[in-house]
């Protein structure tokens, strides 16, 4: 059996259904990740504005609501049951979830452009983006909590993403005290002060614990399953776990009770820190202990792309220690947010949904049929010669950018922007183009008896 067709069939789990609304949850975050890159190439929040800009503010929660959480939902709704073996608690629940959240994150940037006087309506945006967020995050983690409750006791992939719901737990937690207070909901003094100081706490559990340690886990699985590499549950991966889950409660109950208690936040941050450096440390060493020990010689494109999105994270992580060696991280640590908001978790998310996309799309439409006909490749779904090269920019675009942050230069910024941008759209047309199979042979594009995929939803089956 080859590699390629062993990599299918091993992928295929039994009982575990096509998550229908995963496209759509993939579509909106593209949608929102390109509308965030034009307005950078604009001008629009740093480094044009203030960090604290309502426009930065709203440019920041486009990208890590709109794009990365909108990703990230997609993609465990997925591949949660994936990781456990179960199906998904409810199949019909996303599609409210995606309306709440999609609602909520409108109201949401709607509120900042009314904080910054860009819109001179007097209705209570903040309140609302804060109960439609609640609600839609809740019933993301209602449907996984269930989901990996019932698969107890969980592999270790399935462990980093529990820490990571804990992670969106507490963003939400926070980031609705801030809206209130924004809004003019509450005015009661522990939540102010914990506004005005709690911003990076807020970040650290949305970037480090929600974003950074759930992406973790499921790249354990997938890029194991992917490259044919044995799954990964040793003592480097469980320390992995356990410092990164110690770092997300450092920085998030030490950081509140240090708050609340009107003590410095410097203690619990630096620990949460060299806990989270030491994480990523052991993962960066698993990662390339999969690479070595995978069975498929060739490495596919995806697998390929998520080696770059993994060095841009080595480079982040290596410009905190400068940084606080030196002791200016505050000053540099927009460029250091871009280089893991961009390079790592976009960088990774782009690879992983050009495969994810093939697959599942091969799943759905020739999964019936596989056994039965000849059918295609999930790799002949894609040409990979062509999409490389927008990969390759893509890349090159966010360490260029990184480097103009780092040394001011906001007006090669914006042209590395720019540049990322026109790669991100062509990556985009190449998912497309995936979707609607305009790149397998017409002959067996639609086989007899085999499904031609919607855009935005999937037909779910039984695999």
């Amino acid at each position: 059996m080859s590699d390629a067709v062993a990599s299918e069939r091993n992928a295929t789990l039994p009982g575990v259904s096509l998550s229908r609304w995963t496209m759509s949850y993939f579509a909106a975050g593209l949608m929102s990740f390109a509308l965030a890159q034009g307005l950078m190439v604009a001008g629009y929040g740093y480094p044009h504005a203030p960090v604290e800009a309502p426009e930065t503010l709203a440019l920041v929660h486009l990208i890590a609501l709109g794009w990365l959480s909108l990703l990230l939902c997609g993609a465990l709704f997925q591949f949660v049951p994936v990781l456990v073996a179960k199906p998904l608690h409810d199949n019909a629940m996303p599609l409210p979830t995606l309306v709440c959240l999609l609602i909520g994150l409108l109201a949401l940037l709607l509120g900042f452009l009314q904080l910054g006087g860009q819109i001179s309506l007097s209705l209570p945006f903040f309140p609302v983006a804060a109960t439609l967020l609640v609600l839609g995050f809740t019933l993301v983690l209602w449907n996984l909590g269930r989901t990996l409750w019932a698969a107890r006791p969980l592999p270790l992939p399935a462990r980093f993403v529990v820490t990571g719901l804990f992670g969106i737990a507490g963003t939400v937690f926070l980031g609705a005290i801030f809206a209130l207070v924004l809004g003019g909901a509450t005015s009661h003094p522990h939540l102010i002060e914990l506004t005005a100081r709690g911003v990076p706490i807020h970040a650290i559990a949305g970037l480090g614990g929600w974003l950074t340690l759930t992406a973790m886990g499921v790249s354990y699985r997938l890029l194991a399953m992917f490259m044919l590499a044995p799954e990964l549950d040793r003592l480097s991966s469980r320390l992995a776990f356990h410092l990164g889950s110690g770092a997300l409660a450092v920085a998030f109950v030490g950081g509140v009770v240090a708050i609340c208690f009107e003590w410095r936040l410097d203690f619990p941050l630096l620990t949460a820190a060299l806990l989270g450096l030491g994480a990523l440390a052991l993962y960066g060493k698993d990662m390339l202990f999969l690479y070595r020990a995978r069975k498929r010689r060739t490495l596919e494109l995806n697998s390929r792309m998520a080696a770059f999105a993994l060095l841009s994270l080595v480079l982040a992580a290596a410009l905190v220690v400068v940084t606080i060696a030196r002791g200016d991280l505050s000053t540099h640590a927009p460029a250091i947010v871009y280089l893991v908001a961009f390079g790592w978790l976009s960088g990774l998310g782009l690879a992983k949904l050009y495969k994810i996309v093939a697959f599942l799309t091969w799943l759905e439409c020739y999964g019936p049929v596989l056994g039965k006909m000849p059918t295609p490749r999930v790799q002949d779904l894609v040409v990979e010669p062509r999409a490389v090269k927008w990969f390759g920019l893509y890349f090159l675009a966010v360490w260029a950018g990184t480097a103009a942050l780092l040394f001011d230069y906001p007006g090669v910024f914006r042209a590395a922007t720019a540049l990322s941008l026109i790669a991100t759209v062509a990556i985009a047309m190449q998912l497309f183009r995936t979707r609607r199979l305009r790149d397998v042979e017409h002959a067996t594009a639609v086989a007899a008896g085999a499904r031609r995929p919607r855009l935005l939803w999937s037909l779910s089956r039984q695999a």
